[in-house]
């Protein structure tokens, strides 16, 4: 503390410690860290903490590569491998008087931490976030359709992070998170029960201790999601449990919005009567916009990837917080 004493004294900015969850991110760990190394703020003010999950793939190996060259960079051992455990393991770790999370597959825009620090003081807020933009791996048809899928309001169902704001907004729960170090030693950590889903919940326990959270729309993020059908399924399967299976857990409940595919799956076959026309609808809007007939044909399928997957997943979960 008396090192972030010092550096804040010299340039009225507080020290801030980035830590990111990561585990077998070869592909992405490198356009985080360039995006983290490469940002605006005062290098001496910045400790960017990789709490890898006993990678198996190359992704240790180019940590270490960044790490000869930046000195503020530190990996860490996280052997129990959850997201979760590696923001908890980090938080104990962190040395900063502001404590931002992220993950691998994002990347962020030069000004992203100063623009984070500065919302933090003039809103007096204690946890701020930005607009998450949704990019494709790949040039492919698919590849984009996933990404349009996650950034449409057919897709991201009204999420303000996903889809955008005009000014900044006061919010339940942003992308990443940008917060006062102090939040976590008011209201804890975050839920080690919760393998999904705990940044929400981490944030409505935030707001219901009385905390403040803001969305400001020029703070921008990139994420770079999942490239094949499968891989999208599996992603949104996997999401879906954590969107029911924490009120086994918590009473906390998440948004409408994170219900409304459970609704889709228990309400078959009738709801096929409204889902398959608007999807059609929404695929054939992209469609024409990206003057490509082809997202006609494969759009349905990524919406329904991300529908059904997320639905099945929340049936999953309901049934495990039952029975």
């Amino acid at each position: 503390m008396l090192t972030s004493l010092i550096i804040y004294m010299q340039n009225n900015l507080p020290l801030v410690s980035f830590i990111i969850a990561c585990r077998n991110e070869q592909k992405y760990i490198g356009k985080c860290l360039d995006s983290l190394t490469g940002n605006d703020y005062p290098k001496e003010s910045l400790e960017i903490l990789v709490m890898d999950g006993m990678s198996e793939d190359k992704t240790r190996d180019i940590v270490k590569g960044y790490i000869a060259r930046y000195s503020s960079i530190k990996i860490f051992d996280n052997p129990r491998k959850h997201t979760h455990h590696a923001f908890n393991e980090g938080v104990k770790r962190a040395k900063g008087d502001v404590i931002m999370i992220g993950g691998a597959h994002a990347a962020y825009e030069k000004d992203y931490i100063s623009k984070c620090v500065k919302y933090l003081q003039d809103y007096k807020a204690d946890n701020v976030g930005g607009i998450l933009k949704t990019m494709p791996l790949h040039k492919t048809v698919v590849a984009n359709g996933i990404a349009i899928c996650l950034s449409s309001f057919f897709g991201a169902g009204g999420a303000h992070f996903r889809m955008g704001l005009e000014k900044p907004t006061w919010v339940d729960t942003v992308f990443g998170g940008c917060y006062r170090k102090e939040v976590f030693e008011k209201i804890g950590l975050f839920n080690e029960n919760l393998e999904g889903s705990h940044d929400i919940e981490f944030n409505l326990r935030l707001k219901k201790a009385g905390g403040k959270i803001l969305l400001a729309p020029d703070i921008v993020a990139y994420y770079y999601p999942s490239s094949t059908i499968r891989d999208f399924f599996v992603h949104n399967l996997e999401d879906g449990v954590w969107a029911t299976l924490p009120l086994k857990f918590t009473d906390q409940t998440l948004k409408l919005r994170h219900y409304i595919p459970l609704m889709l799956i228990l309400t078959l076959p009738v709801s096929l009567w409204f889902y398959i026309p608007a999807s059609l609808c929404f695929s054939a809007k992209i469609a024409l916009q990206e003057k490509d007939i082809r997202y006609f044909l494969v759009m349905p399928i990524v919406y329904g990837s991300r529908h059904v997957g997320y639905g099945l997943g929340s049936l999953w979960g309901l049934i495990k917080v039952i029975f």
